[in-house]
């Protein structure tokens, strides 16, 4: 399908652009007042991801505010470990639950890689239905949680502050925390591919707490799985190729090996340089990111100063590369008007870099 603007893609690839692309992670979120009315319309967070014409809704909702250069599709990470069947839900102030952790051998044997076109279904329908509400505007960016991600949330029961239980697991049982992230493989991998063959033209794996291990455990429990999703994924070849994203909050120690990954991007975050990540990878990827999220509640002044230094610390003068992002997501508090004046400095100030 012919995109009215493809700069997102094209920079993924490493080809010319007019300027630096930028979409934002939780780009669809609290901080916007129609997420909100939406939100109450669906009667919870589950009841909002769970229904693809509300999460066709919120997904448009900042692509239609703002001149972002992709939409990412509206869900959460957990639908994978939920359709597995540990029951997700979210609590006022607590953030998400489930009611069946997996910390022994009987629940781990329990696990299973579901079908996505049947427990995730929902899912797939948004994305069509994202699609065809998009009509070729710009690209929809597809994702998941990385295994050892989604596998913290599964072995604590929900978000945590310590990660002792996952931590406990990894060095007393490595054997169990190797079948759990097996099995979140194959779901993840499974689940990535029926996002791509619903329509979705990038897909990026959301390692969030990769960055709590060790170093020799991050390349062992981390990203050895999903350097196996990137090389079973479906992605097409040539210009129809799908690209995919790697990300992993506070990834710094890895930069070499996530650039011989296989993914065609790496995301970083606010505590990576951009011309040091370029170097450590020798430019064999494009980089997503990587403005500090809190700049986001600075003055207009500041906010225009810190997108022109992350635009300068990537360089490269007359070369793509580069996805302008956060280095994670848009904080609740963060006012709309803001999020527009960081969309049009990067689109304004980057333009020298392409001429």
């Amino acid at each position: 399908m012919h995109l009215d603007n493809d700069t997102f893609l094209r920079a993924l690839r490493k080809q010319k652009t007019e300027y630096t692309p930028i979409w934002l992670m939780r780009q669809a979120g609290r901080y916007l007042p129609e997420y909100m009315a939406t939100r109450t319309k669906a009667g919870s967070f589950m009841g909002l991801a769970t229904s693809p014409q509300f999460a066709t809704e919120v997904t448009l909702q900042p692509v239609d505010r703002y001149p972002l250069d992709a939409a990412i599709l509206f869900s959460d990470i957990l639908t994978v470990p939920d359709a597995m069947g540990l029951d997700l839900s979210f609590v006022a102030g607590e953030g998400p639950k489930f009611s069946k952790a997996v910390r022994d051998e009987e629940s781990v044997r329990a696990l299973f890689s579901p079908d996505p076109t049947e427990k995730l279904g929902y899912v797939m329908e948004a994305v069509k239905q994202i699609r065809k509400a998009l009509n070729g505007r710009i690209p929809l960016i597809g994702f998941s949680g990385s295994p050892f991600t989604l596998a913290t949330y599964m072995v604590e029961g929900g978000s945590t502050r310590d990660f002792r239980l996952t931590k406990n697991m990894l060095y007393k049982r490595p054997d169990l925390l190797h079948k759990i992230l097996d099995v979140n493989c194959k779901a993840v991998t499974d689940y990535l591919n029926a996002q791509i063959e619903a329509g979705v033209q990038a897909v990026m794996i959301f390692d969030t707490w990769g960055g709590i291990l060790s170093h020799a455990d991050y390349l062992e429990f981390s990203l050895d799985y999903m350097e196996r999703i990137v090389q079973s994924l479906d992605v097409g070849t040539d210009e129809e190729k799908v690209p995919v994203i790697l990300f992993t909050k506070g990834s710094g120690a890895w930069l070499k090996e996530l650039g011989n990954s296989g993914a065609e991007a790496i995301g970083v975050d606010w505590t990576v340089g951009l011309k040091q990540a370029r170097e450590a990878m020798e430019d064999k990827v494009a980089l997503q990111g990587n403005l500090d999220p809190a700049v986001l509640f600075a003055s207009e002044d500041s906010i225009r100063c810190q997108a022109r230094k992350v635009i300068d610390d990537f360089g490269m003068v007359g070369q793509g590369g580069h996805v302008f992002n956060l280095g994670h997501g848009v904080d609740k508090a963060v006012l709309p008007e803001s999020v527009g004046i960081l969309v049009d400095e990067v689109h304004k100030y980057s333009r020298k870099y392409h001429q």
